[in-house]
């Protein structure tokens, strides 16, 4: 199974650290998020990941150069718009890799591999897309939104109700052969339009469930992070600590 990774942009929101890097390069307990990243793909036997680039892309390159990954093939894909469009671009980017099975992850989404597991799992025949979901007890204005009929997607944005908000997405998707060609299908139609230039990929997601069993995985209990604002940094920081903390302990 192949993944995607979106890590085109600069995130603005995390200047001064991203002033001459990309944020999947910040680094977390010794590692750069976008390695973490990989190292969980590779821990769930994901075998092929493509990075779609864009801020930094160069810096990106230099540092997979230098990054021992045994199983994992990875490369990437420069998205040159990164600056005047949003990541619906970079899926637009790497529609022609979007065949058979495979995942998309946010550039910013950080996961423990058991999430990755659980994904790779999930039943792929009869739901032709699968979004990872989380719950809490309460859902913030920059929190991906999803309201679901049991384990079923019937919406998915921002702005969502928050009467009808049942849990947040975290960026990070499956798609079997079916799901992929409905994406992409969407994804063309929106980029012709004009309106996909300023648009989430999430969007298209959420205009499918109007037309499709779209189904969800909640991974309530596991742990994950974004990457968006200077105090996840931090969040980030003591959670990979954690992580290799937990790792030393099983290795005694």
């Amino acid at each position: 199974m192949k993944a995607i990774i979106l890590s085109a942009g600069q995130g603005s929101r995390l200047l001064p650290l991203t002033a001459d890097r990309p944020k999947c390069l910040i680094s977390l307990s010794g590692s750069s998020l976008l390695e973490w990243q990989l190292r969980g793909l590779a821990a769930a036997g994901i075998g092929e990941a493509v990075v779609v680039t864009g801020f930094g892309a160069g810096q990106v390159e230099q540092a997979l150069d230098r990054l021992s990954l045994p199983g994992l093939a990875v490369r990437t894909l420069f998205n040159p718009f990164y600056a005047v469009a949003d990541n619906l671009a970079s899926c637009w980017m790497a529609r022609a890799e979007m065949t058979g099975e495979f995942l998309i992850l946010n550039g910013d989404t950080l996961f423990e591999p058991e999430i990755a597991r659980r994904l790779v799992a999930a039943e792929s025949e009869t739901r032709p897309i699968t979004v990872t979901i989380d719950r809490k007890a309460a859902y913030d204005s920059d929190d991906m939104k999803v309201e679901t009929d049991g384990d079923r997607l019937l919406a998915i944005g921002k702005s969502l109700d928050r009467a009808v908000v049942t849990g947040e997405s975290i960026g990070f998707l499956r798609f079997n052969a079916t799901g992929g060609a409905l994406f992409v299908a969407e994804i063309e139609r929106m980029m012709r339009s004009g309106e996909g230039v300023k648009r989430w990929y999430l969007s298209v997601i959420d205009r499918l469930a109007k037309q499709a069993d779209i189904g969800t995985l909640s991974i309530q209990g596991l742990d994950w992070g974004e990457m968006d604002f200077p105090a996840d940094v931090e969040a980030n920081e003591a959670l990979t600590r954690g992580w290799l903390a937990a790792r030393a302990a099983r290795a005694v």
